[in-house]
């Protein structure tokens, strides 16, 4: 693939939030992009779009009209065509992309695990009654309510370094990152430990950078397809097809991590009542080429089994 690459003169535009996390992974994927087709960086051009969700932050993400917060300004650039590619932190995707785009392309995926971040504690277990815990998720507002009903739980929003402030000044005693954020940030000094998935199963495609392109166009699709990761994309495969399934939104409290075992593929799913007081758990393996309808085949059990107004 020599005919039509970019130069620094015409350089391919990769577009994507302006949080500090979104600029790293866009920056990860132009890194990836250069090596793969030995072109300089300067050969892709990282555009900044401002998004509906990072301009609202005097209320929770569930009071809004959740679907697109992160995403749709930028899906609209890429269908007018300014950019060329969007990056995305997969887990804010919706799991149908609009009509003219897919995502087909993964980033080898990062730590899945929530990050517990505390100026005073080590873990949960440590929480005595009465603490207060910050988050804006309402997976993990619903898994404290289920495992850990003592704690009080305020709503917490903010990048990095606001949430660290907010614990400083006392507005709570503990909050939750994506330890795979901390990471690619580098912010090894941020007082967090990783939680276990047996404890805090993940939202589903956490860690995960997606990448998504217009269909019809074949110089993207030959350039992401040097970069895509096939193992991620057999785990996402699974996980989104649970959440389509659902048709779970950032309003419902939906955990969901699947893993590989050479050509295995293990799925865990759950959902929660927003009070945690039912929580459903679904298990199961199968190959890897299976693991789309086992997501689809555990979000049936697992609605079949929640039963009407559940997420109510």
């Amino acid at each position: 693939m020599t005919e039509n690459m970019p130069t620094p003169d015409a350089p391919f535009k990769i577009g994507t939030r302006g949080s500090p996390l979104a600029l790293a992974q866009a920056h990860e994927t132009r890194a990836r992009l250069s090596v793969a087709f030995d072109l300089p960086q300067e050969a892709f051009e990282i555009t900044v779009i401002k998004v509906t969700g990072d301009q609202i932050l005097d209320k929770p993400l569930r009071e809004i009209d959740g679907k697109g917060l992160f995403t749709r300004e930028i899906e609209e650039a890429l269908l007018a065509g300014d950019i060329d590619i969007a990056v995305h932190s997969t887990k804010d995707m919706p799991t149908r992309q609009p009509d003219g785009l897919v995502m087909d392309c993964y980033l080898p995926r990062e730590d899945v695990r929530d990050a517990f971040v505390s100026l005073k504690y080590r873990s949960l277990a440590e929480m005595p009654g009465g603490a207060v815990v910050g988050t804006s998720s309402t997976r993990r507002r619903a898994q404290l309510a289920a495992r850990f009903p003592h704690l009080q739980v305020v709503e917490f929003r903010g990048n990095v370094q606001t949430r660290l402030q907010k614990l400083a000044d006392g507005v709570a005693d503990a909050t939750f990152l994506a330890t795979a954020g901390l990471n690619r940030l580098g912010m090894a000094d941020v007082p967090y430990v990783p939680i276990s998935p047996d404890d805090m199963l993940p939202a589903i495609a956490q860690g995960a950078i997606g990448i998504e392109r217009r269909i019809g166009d074949d110089r993207a699709a030959r350039m992401l397809a040097a970069i895509h990761d096939a193992p991620t994309g057999h785990r996402l495969a699974a996980e989104r097809a649970l959440l389509a399934g659902l048709d779970g939104s950032c309003e419902t409290p939906i955990g969901g991590l699947a893993e590989l075992d050479g050509d295995t593929l293990h799925l865990r799913g759950e959902i929660l009542r927003h009070d945690g007081s039912r929580v459903l758990t679904e298990v199961a393996t199968g190959w890897v080429e299976q693991g789309p309808d086992m997501g689809r085949d555990m979000a049936a059990k697992l609605l079949a089994e929640a039963g009407d107004g559940f997420f109510d």
